[in-house]
């Protein structure tokens, strides 16, 4: 094991005791809040939520420190087609929550490789039950769990905050929990998983995830968020550039006038031109201030 002794300690500490006192408060705030995340925040990496196909299916908390009150909670799916991606790539999408003072979950599923589809969507209902089940131990308001993804994470966590228990996705990991989130934050996710298996809008990684199954396109009705929507859904806010090739800007165009016609809080944040992510950061900068808004009037009502 490595040790540190005085000789290395020495050289380092001595330069410390040299700084000027007044240059520390040059710090910007989020300079400032950079420094201190590490005191703020205790990591539960790789928790086994789930096993499936032979498959530990593993999750990460970032948990908030001396807290006595539950915080809000994001449960974040990575993108990837469903057959690619994994949690430890998108760390830096986690941060505008850790700063909000939220507590966050980042969630691996079954990719295509191990089991097609319907097994993310599967997995991620597990997941959610597995915070709503350790809210407590960890310091997760359960009234305030939110869920996001990009793309296909985007597309899993719309069916994660919409499907019903009557859907019977959630039955790898029965329990008595209510299966529910406050808000949904989209980022250009799928929401007609079919519109993509045929035709004009074809794409490889969505064929992929359905295998070539005979039943596929009742198994693409199943997982399509399209298909869910009803009055009493969580607030959905989507995010999607009018020029994304990858996810067709139409399946957030139907999800908006769909929610809108149910009577369903949402909000659709066009991106003029934008493609499948990769926006400029003034784009950015209007897209989360827009989702703080969105979930502060939804969350604190």
């Amino acid at each position: 094991m490595f040790k540190f002794t005085s000789r290395l300690i020495i050289p380092l500490i001595l330069p410390l005791l040299t700084i000027n006192p007044p240059a520390l408060t040059q710090l910007s705030e989020p300079a400032r809040w950079a420094t201190t995340i590490h005191s703020n925040y205790r990591i539960y990496p790789n928790i086994t939520y789930l096993k499936a196909n032979n498959t530990e299916l593993n999750l990460d908390v970032y948990a908030l420190r001396n807290t006595e009150k539950t915080v809000p909670t994001m449960i974040y799916f990575h993108g990837g087609g469903w057959r690619g991606g994994n949690k430890e790539k998108n760390i830096l999408r986690l941060l505008p929550y850790l700063e909000m003072g939220w507590g966050v979950v980042s969630v691996q599923y079954r990719l295509a490789n191990i089991s097609v589809a319907p097994a993310a969507v599967e997995d991620c209902l597990c997941a959610l039950r597995w915070v709503i089940r350790n809210a407590d131990k960890y310091g997760f308001d359960s009234n305030k769990i939110v869920v996001s993804g990009h793309s296909a994470g985007g597309h899993l966590a719309l069916t994660t905050g919409m499907i019903p228990e009557s859907a019977g996705l959630d039955r790898q990991c029965p329990g008595n929990e209510k299966l529910k989130v406050a808000a949904i934050v989209n980022w250009y996710g799928i929401t007609n998983v079919g519109d993509l298996l045929e035709g004009k809008n074809q794409k490889s990684y969505a064929v992929q995830w359905m295998g070539s199954r005979t039943d596929r396109f009742e198994i693409a009705q199943r997982v399509s968020p399209l298909n869910y929507i009803r009055g009493n859904l969580p607030p959905i806010i989507t995010i999607h550039g009018d020029n994304d090739s990858a996810v067709p800007y139409s399946h957030a165009v139907q999800l908006h006038e769909g929610l809108d016609q149910a009577g369903v809080p949402n909000q659709l944040i066009t991106i003029p031109g934008g493609g499948h992510g990769g926006f400029t950061n003034n784009e950015m900068f209007r897209i989360y201030g827009a989702i703080q808004n969105f979930l502060n009037t939804h969350l604190n009502k």
